[in-house]
């Protein structure tokens, strides 16, 4: 189903058109999906490698997404674009294989904290690369995030060890797959991204998987199918986010995600974040507000 018939739906209509809140809306999913396929991979860490999570993620998120594909009225398999797409898998695989690593090796609200560098490089790609004009709003909220993020990882230092390194890296190159995901969208349609970019981050993980294979068991299976299905997920909010608004002025509900992680780290980790990390993410939550009252204001002037 299109976003056009959803939009004749009127539980749906609202969620698919576009629109700064719908921007917002997506975004916070985004958060919300991606901190729960972190809980997944620490879960799944604990015994298989890496390199076999990633496989399987993207193994699965090709077979779940496949039948849409075959359902559709268009020919989705053709694209004009085959050299992004494997840019992007390859990338993401990259991506994905960092990110797995790194909550492997760090607490879940203390690696998201590292992770929060993603917007911060958003910003300024999209600003040079998409030629999106980013007002003085936009990077106002942006740099209230990034003073809350300091406040986060300010005690010890602890949160700049080596290891800090490795969700950083991973942070980079989200933010350009985010530019690529603002670029493609224009002209390939969604099932056609998720597609491509499962097929080919699966290729790229199987070269490695012979040298890291462990049997999963059952359990492990149905967590790495949730995984493939989250992936696809995440990819979906994106696209609707995207194509609700500009990237640039969705960058601070990038933040959000520590307060989802926090909770989850407590809730399956026992980790109870510091008053430190409370006070910062009360700034992050404060530039996500401001950021949303100039926008909305915005909207309604236009």
């Amino acid at each position: 189903m299109t976003s056009t018939s959803l939009s004749n739906i009127p539980i749906f209509g609202w969620f698919v058109r576009r629109g700064y809140l719908q921007g917002v809306f997506w975004a916070l999913m985004i958060c919300l999906v991606s901190s729960t396929n972190d809980v997944l991979m620490r879960f799944l860490g604990e015994r298989l490698h890496v390199v076999q999570i990633v496989f399987f993620r993207f193994l699965f998120s090709t077979i779940t997404v496949l039948p849409l594909m075959l359902r559709h009225e268009k020919n989705l398999f053709k694209t004009d674009q085959p050299k992004a797409h494997a840019l992007r898998a390859f990338v993401g695989a990259l991506a994905l294989g960092l990110c797995c690593l790194s909550v492997n090796i760090m607490p879940l609200a203390e690696n998201t904290a590292v992770m929060f560098c993603e917007p911060l490089c958003f910003l300024p790609m999209a600003y040079f690369l998409l030629k999106e004009k980013v007002d003085k709003d936009r990077w106002l909220a942006t740099f209230m995030g990034f003073i809350g993020l300091l406040i986060i990882i300010q005690p010890g230092m602890d949160s700049f060890r080596s290891e800090a390194f490795v969700p950083m890296g991973a942070a980079i190159l989200f933010a350009y797959l985010c530019v690529m995901a603002k670029r493609m969208i224009a002209t390939e349609h969604t099932l056609t991204l998720l597609f491509y970019f499962g097929v080919g981050t699966t290729i790229f993980a199987s070269l490695f998987l012979p040298f890291f294979w462990i049997t999963p068991t059952l359990h492990e299976l149905i967590f790495l199918c949730l995984l493939g299905v989250g992936a696809n997920l995440i990819q979906v909010c994106l696209f609707r986010a995207y194509a609700s608004t500009d990237a640039s002025a969705l960058a601070p509900f990038r933040y959000t995600e520590f307060l989802f992680a926090s909770t989850f780290g407590f809730l399956f980790f026992g980790q109870i974040p510091e008053l430190s990390i409370i006070l910062g993410a009360g700034v992050i939550g404060l530039s996500a507000f401001y950021i949303s009252y100039m926008e909305t204001k915005k909207e309604n002037k236009g």
